[in-house]
């Protein structure tokens, strides 16, 4: 049942999806579309972030978002359904709101804001990964501090965030190309990282601006494409809207394609900060990505990992 995949997403595009007979937000309408939209395009899940529930109880759905008929709709479809929440709301109502939702069907968990790592908080993870493990659940902990070690206990620790990651572009402009290759080294370092790639509104620093509402982010599309080799996450998130993607057709097909799990992992070239490029093998199947800090280079990149025979 601990099956990565990637994770069509609503919260980063701010549901912006045009072009339907309904209104996009957060409602069982717009859920209902992104599952039809997973489905086509091969994407195992989708995650319903901020706004299904009370905003202080988990055991009370917002009227307009039917989780149980969403979770039955999307496994007809064969897609699974990942929901949103804060730590605190978890923290008061684990064992409850938990069992909920596994008998609604959902399959993973995002937990927020944790934002420390005292005592308390380390235990609340082993309790959260305890009890994920037996409602078999996966757990992706956002606002949270990097990997330590727990994923050789429980496997289904997908993901975590630890890092300042694409969604500070929608109110800062820490998140530059220059970052983005510096993390490889440093925050990849220690184990899976929810960087949430996949952004197709794409801006040069001169013309990078800050919107909650319809965001973009620094660098270009194929830096945002290599992201989906040169980082790992074997829950890895789509950014963007359906209405983007289909804007962005020749992309798709890479999307639809890239695994989220590998079985071998080559650093081929780069410095720290400057640029970095990667290889990862999944199966028969080789995929070679690079990435720059926003200023032109070229490389020469070996290709003697391949073994024998035509590639």
């Amino acid at each position: 049942w601990i099956k990565p995949g990637k994770v069509l997403w609503d919260w980063w595009n701010n549901n912006n999806i045009y072009g339907v007979d309904f209104k996009a937000g957060i409602n069982t309408a717009t859920y209902m579309y992104m599952i039809d939209y997973a489905a086509k395009h091969g994407f195992e899940y989708i995650l319903i972030d901020e706004g299904w529930s009370g905003r202080v109880d988990l055991l009370t759905l917002n009227p307009e978002t039917d989780i149980p008929a969403i979770c039955r709709y999307a496994q007809e479809k064969g897609v699974g359904v990942c929901l949103w929440a804060k730590w605190i709301n978890v923290d008061k109502q684990l064992d409850e709101a938990f069992d909920l939702m596994k008998s609604w069907g959902v399959q993973g968990v995002k937990i927020d804001f944790m934002d420390r790592n005292d005592a308390i908080m380390v235990n609340f993870y082993e309790r959260v990964a305890k009890k994920a493990t037996e409602c078999k659940m996966l757990v992706d902990f956002h606002g949270s501090y990097p990997n330590e070690g727990m994923r050789a206990k429980y496997p289904n620790l997908m993901t975590r965030e630890g890092v300042v990651g694409l969604e500070y572009n929608k109110w800062s402009e820490r998140c530059t190309p220059v970052h983005q290759v510096i993390i490889p080294y440093l925050r990849q370092w220690v184990g899976p990282m929810d960087f949430t790639p996949g952004a197709m509104l794409n801006a040069q620093k001169d013309c990078f601006r800050i919107s909650h509402i319809e965001p973009m982010s620094q660098g270009t599309r194929c830096h945002h494409m290599a992201m989906y080799v040169v980082y790992e996450s074997p829950l890895q998130m789509l950014s963007d809207s359906p209405t983007k993607y289909d804007e962005n057709p020749q992309w798709l097909p890479f999307l639809e394609n890239v695994p989220t799990v590998w079985d071998e992992t080559y650093p081929l070239w780069g410095t720290i900060g400057k640029n970095v490029a990667v290889a990862r093998r999944s199966g028969d199947t080789y995929y070679v990505a690079a990435m720059s800090a926003g200023e032109a280079a070229s490389a020469e990149i070996a290709l003697d990992f391949l073994p024998e025979g035509e590639w």
